[in-house]
């Protein structure tokens, strides 16, 4: 532990600056400069969607994977090896390193990126940890379970200079970016008051009894800095299985649940449409309904939160998931799963951003975003700063519930102006050195 901590914190004096990557600076093992990359974490999410994403892209390189289940890793595995099979021979290509602990990716010099898709309670450590190295990191979202934590992962990513991305593709589909680009450039008028819906949790499981800990499972690593907790299969995942759902995003000690597994993707939608990216409300209330037993996360909540500059957001859980914006001269709507957006006129979705208005028809799919502010130097469409300030709307809700009533906030000092209590819930414990 003390050797690799060593290593992140010499490597963090070297990261201090903007890592553009010119021509001769990415890994010497890319095929075609390619940016090569390391994924964290090899659950359904990455096997099924990110991995696939970067396989498809004609500017990333996969060059080593981790997973504390080692069967899950040897899936991953599998499906990267197998697509890059062709280039074996054509640009000796050595095969995928294969890793259990994700700071042996970060010591690996040719490794310039990092896909982190794990269990929630592990994306701030890990983040700054790739931060620190100096690795471009694209983490999974909710990006943090506390707005402490989530503002250390912000700042230890500007500090470090590196491209970060809160991997969320919501502002990648066009039905959202289209509703916020047509809200930005006043086609409902002034901006009054939005409504965000997220879709409903499982039931509860009780208390489990616990289980003799999986051959292929490191559960010692997968706790890491949460509390220590007997094994049951509904705490962790399905076993080889990747297409289940699974239990710890259920569990408050890994996840905050649908508030904001969910309330990251639209919430974020809500913020970017009121111009919100670096600020959030000053107010929230509401009430909801906590599960009972191991998933312990909200069931059912209804929030109401305040901006300072006069519009309102309504957040409800158990709805199909999807963002409304209501201005003074109409509204528009945009749900997932739906390939165009709705409006109470069918002819403001006809428009088309003037020269001096905004224009989001460059926006690029959210791998793609990552990978092409990594070659330009530039910035991601939502960069940890961004993907924490959406965050943090969520996390105040969930403190509002928790309290049971209104509370008052400071999105410049984020705090809870005057209340001490409401302040101490900012950050949760964390078990061992790992922040």
């Amino acid at each position: 532990m003390q050797s690799r901590r060593s290593f992140l914190k010499t490597s963090a004096a070297a990261a201090v600056g903007p890592l553009i990557v010119p021509s001769g600076v990415l890994g010497a093992n890319a095929p075609s400069n390619r940016i090569t990359l390391g994924i964290i974490g090899c659950g359904r999410q990455e096997v099924n969607v990110n991995t696939r994403q970067f396989l498809d892209s004609p500017d990333a390189h996969i060059l080593a994977l981790c997973d504390v289940d080692s069967w899950r890793a040897e899936q991953n595995r599998e499906q990267i090896e197998a697509r890059y099979a062709e280039e074996r021979d054509a640009n000796g290509y050595n095969g995928c390193g294969v890793y259990e602990d994700y700071r042996d990716i970060l010591e690996r010099d040719d490794i310039d990126a990092v896909m982190i898709s794990t269990p929630d309670h592990w994306h701030v450590p890990m983040g700054i940890h790739a931060v620190q190295a100096g690795k471009h990191a694209c983490i999974e979202k909710p990006i943090s379970l506390s707005i402490k934590q989530g503002r250390m992962l912000a700042d230890a990513a500007r500090e470090a200079g590196v491209v970060t991305r809160n991997d969320s593709e919501f502002r990648s589909l066009r039905p959202m970016w289209k509703t916020v680009e047509l809200v930005r450039n006043g086609y409902i008028g002034e901006l009054e008051h939005m409504i965000s819906h997220v879709p409903a949790e499982p039931e509860s499981v009780g208390w489990p009894d616990p289980m003799p800990v999986p051959d292929e499972l490191n559960y010692a690593l997968w706790l890491g800095p949460a509390p220590g907790a007997p094994y049951t299969e509904h705490r962790v995942h399905p076993l080889e299985d990747l297409r289940g759902r699974p239990g710890w995003m259920r569990v408050s000690d890994y996840c905050e649940g649908m508030i904001s597994n969910w309330g990251a993707h639209l919430n974020d939608i809500a913020q970017w449409g009121n111009n919100a990216d670096d600020t959030g409300p000053v107010s929230v209330e509401g009430t909801g309904e906590f599960s009972e037993g191991l998933w312990d996360t909200l069931v059912d909540f209804k929030l109401h939160y305040e901006y300072a500059n006069g519009v309102t957001l309504e957040y409800e859980m158990n709805r199909s998931p999807s963002i409304e914006f209501q201005g003074s001269e109409g509204w528009i709507r945009a749900t997932f799963g739906d390939t165009h957006p709705e409006a109470s006129d069918p002819a403001i979705l006809e428009q088309e951003p003037g020269p001096d208005e905004l224009d989001l028809s460059d926006t690029m799919g959210d791998k793609e975003d990552f990978l092409h502010a990594i070659k330009t130097g530039g910035e991601t469409l939502q960069p940890a700063e961004v993907g924490h300030r959406t965050l943090t709307v969520c996390q105040i809700g969930l403190i509002a519930v928790r309290l049971g009533r209104k509370l008052e906030w400071d999105p410049e000092t984020e705090t809870f102006p005057g209340d001490d209590e409401a302040n101490t819930m900012l950050d949760i414990a964390v078990r061992g050195d790992w922040l």
